[in-house]
């Protein structure tokens, strides 16, 4: 038998490795780079701008308190702003690369202020600049991954993003035993650069926008929210309205471990189960985004659902007054892998359900709700902690998650991905 005479054979299907290659292309390994850069570099500055405050420059406790809230207000206003800015697919480039490089720029010169207001100044541009680039770079990703492959792309920037809030903390440690506080924040410019340039070079890997997609400057609300999208960002602002900061967690942990072990060894302990959580975070993320892929249109809320579901297991458990560790490491790692879930369901959601000319605007809806929603709940819970018991804060943080559950439910009915 000839050649010409053989019969055809079926293509090869696809295997692991080439689905894999379709989406984590050069332009997702940059932009999940960049988050684990970024994190690195912000996160040093984070974990020593107590001991900056305290120490060197001799500020209370309640400047500290004033600063990061402030700090955190104003980036919550800029990820909706930066949101508008990012609908436009050639400005949102150029925004992504500002916001980095200024948050490293701004975040590494605190290591030089001399007096609280110059922190405070340089702190708060340095998380507005931070606000800015987070509706641009998760924009940026949905522009280079097919939509069959949002879970696994915003699964692995969540991880390296989760990876760098691992690392940096260490990293600062190393860096403050060697070289002293002001050296260590000063040298975090160099991760943040660092990202800067992983973000261009993604944007290099990323086709060029064509000149008619230009979008007008423009605040759209009303559009974010009509229809499954609308449903899901009513489902998502329950839920951020019962994420509390993970400080309480690790409060509550300390303030249960305190009596049988001294404060200063509880408090080592519930650093390590913080650990925990945001190694469960990190393990979490990818898993949680090729399920979201297998599972078809509604994949992503159905990862979202098991998320809430995950958290609210969570805060339930932290209602009972046990000092034993294992038991108290269950709710930090469901916890962990919660949030895992959650924010990459939440960005592959919006990415499938938000139209094209809207999704920075809707990224940017998302961010602020979570910014929003963050500040309220922990600020709640820490007044029914004080006021009433820390029994009363998680049972509201746990009917929040029974609620968001209840919205999932209905935004997970035949959702229809945007054209």
């Amino acid at each position: 038998m000839t050649n010409s005479d053989a019969p055809e054979t079926a293509p090869a299907s696809p295997t692991p490795a080439d689905d894999q290659e379709r989406w984590l292309t050069p332009g997702v390994a940059g932009i999940g780079s960049a988050s684990f850069l970024a994190d690195v570099g912000h996160e040093i500055p984070t974990a020593l701008l107590p001991c900056l405050l305290t120490s060197a420059l001799g500020a209370p406790a309640a400047a500290l308190g004033a600063i990061e809230g402030f700090s955190h207000a104003l980036a919550g206003a800029a990820r909706f702003g930066g949101g508008v800015l990012a609908d436009d697919p050639a400005r949102r480039r150029k925004v992504a690369v500002g916001g980095y490089a200024t948050t490293a720029v701004l975040g590494a010169a605190t290591a030089g202020a001399t007096a609280v207001w110059q922190v405070g100044v340089l702190r708060a541009a340095a998380w507005t600049a931070r606000g800015l680039r987070v509706p641009a770079r998760n924009a940026l990703l949905a522009d280079i991954v097919p939509a069959k492959a949002y879970g696994r792309a915003y699964g692995f920037e969540r991880m390296m993003d989760n990876l760098g809030a691992i690392f940096g903390p260490l990293l600062a440690l190393g860096l403050v035993a060697w070289l002293g506080v002001s050296w260590a924040i000063g040298l975090s410019v160099i991760p943040g650069l660092l990202a800067a340039a992983a973000i261009v070079y993604a944007i290099r890997k990323t086709p060029k926008p064509n000149r008619r997609d230009k979008v007008p400057l423009k605040i759209r609300i009303r559009p974010v929210l009509k229809g499954d999208l609308g449903k899901l960002m009513g489902a998502v602002a329950a839920f951020e309205a019962g994420n509390v900061a993970a400080t309480l967690l690790i409060l509550r942990a300390t303030d249960l471990l305190a009596p049988g072990h001294g404060t200063k060894t509880a408090t080592t302990i519930a650093l390590g189960l913080y650990t925990a959580y945001n190694v469960a975070a990190t393990i979490a993320s990818v898993p949680a985004g090729r399920l979201s892929d297998r599972l078809g249109p509604r994949g992503p809320v159905l990862v979202l659902t098991g998320g809430v579901a995950a958290f609210a297991l969570a805060y339930g458990l932290f209602t009972i007054d046990s000092a034993a560790i294992v038991l108290l490491a269950v709710p930090f790692v469901l916890a962990g892998i919660g949030i895992g879930a959650v924010e990459t369901a939440q960005h592959s959601a919006v990415a499938a359900l938000a139209p094209k000319d809207l999704r920075g605007s809707a990224f940017g809806m998302l961010a602020t709700v979570q910014s929003l929603g963050n500040l309220a709940a922990s600020g709640i819970a820490g007044i029914l902690w004080s006021t009433i018991s820390p029994q009363a804060a998680f049972w509201y943080l746990t009917t929040w998650m029974l609620l968001a559950l209840a919205g999932l439910l209905i935004a997970a009915r035949r959702p229809r991905p945007a054209r």
